[in-house]
């Protein structure tokens, strides 16, 4: 309301005059008069009069802009209530129709239910079964229609694997090398040494066997020599039975053997077999090329020139195995030190006769004696899963331990127990319906199912293939390696030409 504050202002004179009056001049001679002025008073009421006409002008002009803007914001509002009321009045007509076919559909679906339990009612009425019986009869026409399904499904699987096979490698290379443990195997306890002729054990046994009694005494192993043309002996401790048959055949290579002699041999050959298993020691760890292990460690790693497990020379066992995890260790990204040390040092326990325990906690205990690293230790710990696996690196030692045991002419097995597995195999594939004969070959890595053709199509096949694997890995506790299971259908078709 600026202007009229203005307007009131100029009205009222309160605006700065346009000239100031003069101050009086006192002359001596004549007085001055005032004198009117009637012509500024008019030019100055004028303008006023102007100036108050522009201003009530503009007021009028900008009434007119706010009452137009007022009544846009009017329209304007107006149109959103209408568009408001609009929407609201088509979600009340889609609730409405939404209602309407929900009980529509509840509706249809008591009806369906309805006619299904009268179809089941009549199917029991016409095929005189029991429910269950009805049921079981529906279930096995649909697995058998689905049947084809199925087979596509177990085959989609199939390949959906092989196309993440390279994305899962880690895993599947851990985990699917983890079934490589042979079950039991023979273990060598006897050396044999050559003799020309009788004279030679009896020379041997010496007069009233003291010969034989001393050697036996000294040696601590047991000697046998009903054999002709050769002397048996027996130890379990391989280290003991190879210092035993060196002083043997020295004592028969050089003729002179009495109870003296003996025990001089004895000594000789014992520093002789300790001084080349430090070698072999040394040789082992060089060319694994693990270096600055403790000097008593290395001993013990030379026993392994003249221990076998199950059959298998120890030394040969350790390097294969060896080498199998350090690879493993480079293709999955795991430690190869840690892996390397694990591998080297993960039967050294089988070697330690002072004490009494399994090979893997004297191992532990004797590896802990000597500061070797805690990660090393754990996977000489958990090597036959006797605690849970706390490393990538200690499965890779245990994976690389079953590889290298369980290869083909590694060990000896027992074949009881190789015959019995083949036997189970041919067995779990024979007790599926419509299978003509089953073969266990590839020493039971593989088992091949001749399959009935009328029976079983090809999507049938395919199934069959998937629940006999499922079934050995119930019922199979052990295997070496995986079984593949080879389903084969066979068609014939004959013409004869008259």
């Amino acid at each position: 309301m600026s202007f009229l504050k203005r307007f009131i202002g100029i009205v009222s004179g309160q605006s700065k005059p346009v000239h100031q009056p003069q101050p009086k001049v006192n002359h001596p001679q004549v007085q001055s008069q005032p004198k009117p002025q009637p012509v500024v008073n008019q030019i100055k009421l004028a303008e006023i009069e102007a100036r108050a006409r522009e201003i009530i002008i503009e007021a009028k002009d900008q009434a007119l802009q706010i009452k137009t803007q007022a009544q846009s914001l009017k329209d304007e509002a107006f149109k959103k209530v209408a568009e408001i009321d609009h929407r609201l009045g088509a979600v009340e007509q889609r609730e409405k129709t939404v209602s309407g076919q929900e009980n529509r559909l509840q509706s249809e679906l008591k009806q369906a239910e309805t006619l299904k339990q009268q179809q089941l009612e009549k199917l029991e009425a016409i095929a005189r079964l029991k429910r269950d019986e009805a049921k079981d009869l529906i279930m096995k026409a649909y697995e058998k229609r689905l049947t084809r399904d199925v087979a596509q499904i177990i085959t989609e699987a199939e390949d959906q694997a092989k196309a993440t096979a390279e994305e899962k490698a880690k895993e599947i290379l851990v985990e699917a090398m983890r079934h490589g443990a042979t079950d039991y195997v023979a273990e060598y306890t006897v050396s044999l040494v050559k003799v020309a002729d009788d004279e030679a054990k009896g020379r041997v046994i010496g007069r009233e066997g003291r010969n034989i009694r001393t050697f036996e005494k000294v040696t601590g192993v047991e000697v046998d020599l009903d054999e002709p043309g050769v002397i048996r002996l027996s130890c379990f401790d391989s280290i003991r039975r190879e210092i035993a048959r060196v002083t043997l055949e020295k004592l028969i290579a050089d003729g002179r053997i009495q109870p003296l002699r003996i025990e001089e041999i004895y000594q000789r050959t014992k520093l002789d077999i300790e001084r080349i298993m430090h070698q072999e020691g040394e040789k082992l760890c060089h060319s694994m090329k693990v270096f600055n292990l403790p000097v008593v460690i290395v001993d013990m790693l030379g026993r392994f020139k003249y221990r076998f497990s199950y059959g298998q020379n120890m030394i040969a066992h350790t390097m294969e195995e060896t080498k199998i995890g350090i690879k493993l260790a480079s293709e999955v990204g795991a430690d190869p030190n840690i892996v390397r040390l694990g591998c080297l040092l993960h039967d050294i326990g089988k070697v330690i006769d002072e004490e009494e325990g399994t090979h893997v906690e004297l191992g532990v205990k004797f590896l802990r004696q000597h500061r070797i690293p805690e990660a090393v230790i754990n996977c000489v710990a958990e090597h036959h899963e006797d605690k849970p696996f706390s490393s990538l690196e200690s499965t890779l030692v245990y994976i690389a331990d079953a590889i290298s045991g369980s290869r083909p002419g590694a060990r000896y097995e027992d074949h009881e127990a190789y015959l019995t597995r083949m036997t189970q195999l041919e067995k779990i594939a024979t007790s599926f319906d419509g299978v003509d004969s089953a073969f266990a070959i590839q020493a039971g890595r593989e088992v091949r199912v001749i399959v009935n053709p009328k029976v079983y199509d090809d999507a049938g096949s395919i199934k069959l293939a998937s629940d006999v694997r499922d079934k050995i890995k119930e019922e199979v506790k052990a295997f070496p390696g995986q079984i593949k299971v080879t389903v084969i259908r066979e068609t014939r078709s004959e013409a004869i030409a008259h």
